[in-house]
């Protein structure tokens, strides 16, 4: 099976990945007043261990989904009466990123949980923890070597291409459409995951002989968002469907969309949002679906840390000791499955 076989067979089938191995501490919550989401602690690994001190580092919260990744982490560190969380001040310097993870590793934490503003730059304190015996666990923003973390685990951003060309792929081929003009507007292209995001997207689109259309990147922000599908609203009068990499910046791309007076087309948000989720149900705008890139990722590196710093493997597996390695799937969220993943959003 191919990995674009394997993928799409994955669709539809929601956050597998580290959402089911994480049963081991776990079944999904509503969100909190917080709107955060955490998952309460059952099973074997809900009994207490010993004591540790997660610390955490993100970026600034200026953009929805990083808001929601600094929320679920505090949220699910609050599950467990054994933890004591310490998050230092978010920023989007990667030179006070990297002062801040230093001072909590000569706390001495038991763990870290780390979303770096730029992996390759955050990679030399990764490592200094790791050699400190600090084990990390790297979100999202990959570092450039093994050897600044103990486990990964993020999102599919190529997955999420995959899901949104798979999705809009059938949507057409059961509408009859032959030779479909077909948007996108991706997030910033120098960054490897907008690249990853929209090779997924062509290479779904190819395998029912489609291919992308009028193509922007805007910069993951509203006003970005907007502008840029202004732009593609005047260069493509006519459209089929339109995928946008980011609910963040589709509340940009809805309101271009509203201006230029345009419906002939059907849309596919990402990353899930609830106000995109919101919209897909109310079903009266174009947004008729959204792929997912779950923020929920940082309540499971909370309970990783801990099952690592406390040298506990995950109840439901196997193996002893916690994965190196955990992609989430991304899942493509409609009318008709709305309600299972709208407590999962998060506000833009």
């Amino acid at each position: 099976m191919s990995d674009l076989q394997r993928r799409r067979f994955l669709i539809g089938a929601g956050v597998v990945g580290a959402t089911v191995a994480l049963s081991a501490c776990t079944s999904n919550a509503a969100p909190g007043a917080s709107g955060a989401n955490v998952a309460a602690a059952a099973g074997d690994n809900a009994a207490a261990g010993a004591a540790v001190t997660i610390g955490f580092s993100a970026p600034a919260a200026d953009h929805g989904w990083i808001a929601a990744i600094a929320n679920n982490a505090a949220a699910q560190a609050k599950q467990y009466p054994d933890v004591t969380f310490e998050a230092v001040n978010p920023t989007n310097d990667v030179t006070q990123q990297i002062a801040a993870v230093q001072t909590l590793i000569n706390k001495k934490v038991s763990a870290l949980v780390i979303l770096p503003n730029d992996g390759s730059q955050l990679t030399s304190v990764g490592r200094a923890a790791m050699q400190a015996g600090i084990p990390v666990i790297n979100l999202d923003r990959v570092f450039d070597t093994p050897l600044a973390y103990r486990t990964w685990i993020g999102g599919d951003n190529y997955g999420m291409g995959v899901s949104a060309g798979t999705y809009i792929g059938e949507q057409l081929k059961a509408r009859g459409v032959t030779n479909p003009v077909i948007g996108e507007i991706a997030g910033i292209d120098n960054l490897p995951l907008t690249q990853s995001r929209s090779k997924g997207f062509s290479d779904a689109l190819a395998s029912f002989g489609y291919k992308v259309g009028p193509r922007q990147a805007a910069d993951f922000t509203a006003q970005g968002g907007q502008r840029v599908t202004a732009n593609l609203m005047q260069a493509a009068p006519k459209l089929d469907a339109l995928w946008n990499h980011d609910d963040d910046q589709g509340i940009g791309v809805l309101a271009a969309i509203k201006q230029a007076n345009r419906s002939e087309f059907f849309m596919v948000g990402g990353a899930g949002s609830a106000n995109a989720m919101r919209d897909i149900k109310a079903d009266n705008t174009v947004l008729k679906a959204t792929v997912t890139y779950a923020p929920t990722m940082a309540s499971s590196a909370v309970s990783l840390a801990r099952l690592v710093a406390q040298n506990r493997g995950m109840g439901d597996l196997v193996e002893k000791e916690v994965p190196t390695s955990i992609t989430l799937a991304s899942a493509t969220v409609t009318k008709e499955n709305v309600d299972t993943y709208l407590p999962l959003g998060f506000e833009s």
